[in-house]
């Protein structure tokens, strides 16, 4: 297959891909894969299976169709080509949740000298670290990127990237809990959908209302929350964006935890549990994992005016050691949901999800008055908040325990922001802080 024929074979995929035709499009470019030998047609059929993938959730071929693109980048000896396939990988390894392989590589593009593609594809290397750093819960790193990422996009006039950065700076507020800045962003995204996204991908929209749909949940604006959400899993199910029908089932299933409606909450939980693991979103499985935890707690406390339930017998031994004494069902099941969780947390490297985890634990042993497991949850849960500091600078006080307006300083160091009102400080004092500790680099 030569070049002409192979950019028309190309082409013909995108329209049938267009047209939600996914599967028929998918056949058309793996024929040009096997039988074209022109490099610069692989290379671009390389990205438009590695871009479908990801949009149906198949990471693990995703990333390894990026692996292939960059062996075709480097037959090429392209910058730009090499820059471009580097950022694949990143992504890859991004919706995989390898977040500090995708930092690695996100550097190597950043590193790559000489790339004409830099201006365009800089702001996606810098959302894609920034995600990662957020999925390691290193926020002033991830508020740095996607600050830097958000310039680009103004630069650039890239109204696409700037939709992107926003979704990803409302997730940013909503783990922080500035719940007035985790809407604000989502909604900035829904008006560039409508301002410029005449042709764009209907997925565009979808995201913003994802992340629209979380952000009035956590505000307690429940049938807002439903609405967006309802039209973000409309298009998802059109779509077949699987990542994208998972997220929205584990918001709908928070949304009826709010109500205290469990009985509904539940098989949600467990569809968006089904999906994520069938992707491999390890992050997406723990946070479904501790919406059941945090259902078990509640329907726990629900029973304290029913008859109790029976108890169940001792836990298994584990790695956090066996429970020393009967446990009744509901808070065997929390526990349970808790450890599953807490080791993919670990496993990913989320340390906000540890500390919410560790938080959970702390309430459970709390009630059941065992000091022991009370003490090792209080101190991990202190050094998770150290790890990430979630802590202001100023009054001392923890980052991300309720609702609150934060203000970013320059150095992308986030305080509360009465605290930066009623100091009127010019410089950062967690910078102050590190520049006078000993080699501190």
């Amino acid at each position: 297959m030569g070049q002409d024929q192979t950019k028309q074979q190309i082409e013909k995929g995108l329209q049938l891909y267009q047209s939600n035709q996914t599967e028929k499009a998918l056949e058309v470019w793996m024929k040009v894969l096997e039988k074209s030998s022109d490099l610069m047609g692989r290379f671009r059929v390389l990205g438009c299976l590695v871009t479908a993938h990801s949009e149906m959730g198949r990471y693990k071929e995703m990333l390894k169709f990026a692996v292939v693109q960059i062996d075709t980048a480097r037959e090429l000896e392209d910058a730009d080509f090499l820059l471009e396939s580097y950022l694949n990988l990143a992504r890859s390894n991004e919706k995989l949740c390898e977040f500090h392989k995708t930092i690695s590589y996100c550097k190597t593009c950043l590193g790559l000298p000489g790339t004409r593609a830099g201006a365009q594809l800089g702001g996606q290397v810098s959302l894609s670290m920034g995600n990662a750093f957020l999925g390691l819960s290193v926020f002033q790193k991830a508020l740095e990127s996607f600050e830097k990422a958000l310039r680009y996009a103004h630069n650039n006039d890239d109204a696409m990237l700037e939709c992107r950065v926003c979704c990803s700076l409302g997730s940013f507020y909503a783990q922080v809990k500035d719940y007035e800045k985790a809407l604000f962003f989502p909604c900035k995204a829904a008006e560039l959908v409508n301002d410029y996204g005449k042709g764009w991908s209907l997925k565009y929209r979808a995201m913003s209302q994802y992340h629209m749909a979380v952000a009035y949940r956590l505000l307690g604006h429940l049938g807002s929350a439903m609405e967006c959400c309802e039209e973000s899993m409309k298009i998802a199910l059109q779509h077949g964006d699987r990542p994208l029908q998972a997220l929205c089932l584990l918001c709908f299933a928070d949304i009826h935890r709010s109500r205290g409606d469990l009985e509904t909450a539940f098989p949600r939980y467990d569809s968006a549990m089904s999906i994520m693991t069938e992707i491999g979103n390890r992050l997406g499985q723990v946070q479904a994992l501790l919406g059941v935890a945090k259902c078990w707690v509640a329907r726990k406390a629900l029973d304290k005016v029913r008859p109790p339930p029976p108890c169940f017998p001792v836990r298994k031994a584990s790695v956090r050691g066996p429970c020393p004494q009967p446990w009744p069902v509901l808070t065997f099941q929390a526990l349970d949901a808790i450890e599953r969780a807490q080791d993919l947390a670990e496993e990913v490297g989320n340390k906000l999800s540890q500390l919410k985890l560790h938080c959970l634990s702390e309430s459970i042993y709390r009630s059941k008055g065992l000091q022991r497991e009370l003490r090792a949850h209080v101190v991990r849960f202190h050094e998770c908040v150290e790890e990430t500091e979630l802590y202001c600078g100023l009054c001392g006080e923890s980052i991300g325990e309720k609702n609150s307006r934060l203000q970013a300083l320059p150095c992308s160091h986030i305080f509360h922001l009465r605290c930066l009102q009623n100091n009127g400080t010019r410089s950062c004092p967690n910078c102050r802080r590190s520049s006078m500790k000993p080699g501190f680099v």
